[in-house]
This record gives structure tokens, sequence and C-alpha cells, in this order.
């Protein structure tokens, strides 16, 4: 084999390597400004934006797969898909590889403003609290064991409509939906100053049998942080 042919081979085998698409993992339970689905595809929103961010600093382009949230897990760690962004290791305990935290996230309670403002999260115990189907709340639920009463509904819009309607007074959510839901959701919201949960910054699942590293992923957020390409993204979304 001549040197030029070799060279020209491997060239060509790096080019495409170097094509290959970061596929990212989108539950399909996701709603605005996380997640735009149409027809069952991504669209837009948050896990859009980051993963095109990411897999541009990376130089690839973005593939999303979208799944239900009870098979994402298990499809990750198959190598359906490389990464899946804005967990942390206590929701997807499965066996993944994490990048350092760098989203911010909270997750407060909100409080209709026809009832009084909860000075604690030990004032809302045994009172009825707007939870998302399948989603644990570890924290509220140290604060008020047994007492905690969770009215469970497919979404925090739901839950946020059963609110307005007086069927509820406090709902669980992320502060990056109740800020967009302030900024761009019909009919406003008239709530109370939210009540912190907790706060913390979120993180990227990699695949062990996906086709990016975790450090990749990781320098890769970590240059979106420093050029302030994460903070844009949150607030085109009202954050």
């Amino acid at each position: 084999m001549s040197r030029t042919f070799f060279s020209a081979l491997t060239f060509c085998c790096g080019a495409a390597l170097a094509a290959e698409p970061l596929t990212v993992l989108v539950d399909n339970g996701t709603e605005m400004p996380l997640a735009r689905m149409e027809h069952g595809r991504l669209t837009g929103g948050i896990h859009y934006d980051l993963g095109v961010a990411i897999a541009r600093v990376l130089g690839r382009e973005a593939r999303f797969v979208v799944l239900p949230r009870k098979r994402v897990e298990t499809a990750l760690a198959e190598g359906e898909a490389d990464v899946m962004c804005m967990y942390v290791p206590e929701w997807l305990p499965g066996p993944l590889d994490w990048t350092r935290p760098f989203m911010p996230f909270a997750e407060v309670v909100v409080t209709d403003r026809r009832a009084p403002k909860p000075a604690s999260l030990k004032a809302l115990a045994g009172q009825r609290i707007g939870t998302v189907l399948g989603y644990r709340h570890p924290e509220i639920e140290a604060v008020l064991g047994k007492h905690f009463n969770r009215e469970d509904g497919p979404s925090a819009e739901t839950n946020l409509q059963k609110m307005m309607a007086g069927r509820l007074q406090h709902v669980i959510a992320s502060s990056i939906y109740i800020s967009y839901r302030t900024h761009f959701g019909e009919p406003k919201l008239s709530i109370h100053e939210p009540l912190i949960v907790k706060s913390m910054r979120l993180q990227c699942a990699i695949s062990r049998k996906g086709n990016v590293k975790t450090d990749d992923i990781s320098r890769a957020t970590a240059r979106l942080v420093r050029d302030g390409e994460i903070d844009r993204i949150l607030k085109r979304y009202g954050d």
C-alpha cells in the first residue's frame, strides 16, 4: 500500500468519524421550555438548544432521540444514545457516567395568591400539592414524611390549570418552567413568590456504550458556561 493511498484512507476515515452525529436522548413527557415536541420529534426548547450547542463545540451535528420516561435510562445504558442532559444521578441511577454540574436549576413550590403564602415547607403538611406522576421529591418527603399529600397530574401545566381553577393551592415545578410560564403563558399566573425547595446544578449523563467521552462533554459544557452560551439559552425562555 502506497503512503499516498494510506494517507488518503486515514483522512477519509477520520472525516467520517468526525461527522458522526451526537445522539441526544430526550424524555417525550418533557414540556416547554425544556422541549417542544411536534409529531413525536424534538423541534425546540432548552434540550434542543443545549444539544445543538454541545454538538457544535465537538464539531458534530446533534441528532435527537425521543423516548418515554420509563425507557430512557435503559436506552442510554444500552447505547441507543450518547448523552442525556439536565439530570442528576439521583434521577437516573443506572450504569452511566456523568459530567461535572453546570446548568443552574431550582425546584420550587408555587402557591395561589388566593391562599396564604407558606412560610416554609413544614407549613404544607397535609395540604394537597400538585406533583407530576412518576417524579420523586426527596427533599419534601424528608420534611413532610407521611404528611406529604401528593396530587399527581400528567404535567406541571395541568397542575397549574387546576390551581387557577381553584382545585389546588400549591404546585411543585422547576423555576425554569415557572419563569417561562410567567413570561409567555396565558392566562397569567397569580402566585406568591415561589418557595425554593432545592437549588442545584444539573449534569449530562453519558452512555458507556456510546460514541462520546465524558471528558469531551464536560469540556464542551464548561466552554458553553465560560462563553455565556448557557445564560443566553436560559434567557431565551424567560429565566
